[in-house]
C-alpha cells in the first residue's frame, strides 16, 4: 500500500459546502502515479511506450469530505490478472473513511489495439503492493 496526501482546493468544493464527488476521480488518478512508474519510470505518457488503458472505475461515497482538511489516499493492488490488474483506493480525512473505489487497468498494446499479457517481471513488481483481503 502507498499513501498520497491531497490538499483540497477551493474549486474542489460544491454548493453544498463539501468536496464534489467528481473530484475523487482526479485524486485517485493522481494517487496511481507511483504505481504507473513501474510501467514508465519517467511517466512518459506516449502510446508507443506506455502500455496501460483504463477499463473500469467505481466509487462508494461513505462520508463527506471538506475543504479545510487534508485528504490521505491509501492505494494498493487488489488483484493481478493475466492482462489486467485492479487498484483499490480509500480517501481518508480526519480519521474517517470517506470514499473507496477501484480502478481496473488493462495492459494494452496500442499498435494492435488489444490487451496483451502482463509480463512476469512487471507482475513481480506489482506483487509487493498486493492487498489480497480487499475486494
Amino acid at each position: 500500500m502507498w499513501k498520497t496526501v491531497i490538499t483540497p482546493r477551493f474549486g474542489d468544493m460544491d454548493v453544498l459546502g463539501h468536496i464534489n464527488n467528481t473530484v475523487l476521480a482526479i485524486w485517485f488518478e493522481q494517487a496511481r502515479n507511483p504505481l504507473f512508474r513501474i510501467f514508465s519510470p519517467d511517466l512518459t505518457l506516449n502510446p508507443e511506450t506506455f502500455p496501460l488503458i483504463m477499463a473500469h472505475t467505481d466509487y462508494d461515497f461513505v462520508d463527506e469530505l471538506f475543504l479545510q482538511y487534508e485528504v490521505e489516499i491509501h492505494s494498493g493492488v487488489s488483484r493481478i490478472g493475466n492482462k489486467s490488474f485492479t487498484i483499490y483506493h480509500e480517501a481518508w480525512q480526519q480519521g474517517r473513511l470517506c470514499v473507496k473505489g477501484h480502478a481496473v487497468i488493462v495492459y494494452y498494446n496500442f499498435k494492435v489495439k488489444q490487451s496483451v499479457p502482463i509480463p512476469e517481471d512487471i507482475k513481480k513488481q506489482l506483487e509487493p503492493h498486493l492487498m489480497p483481503d480487499i475486494q
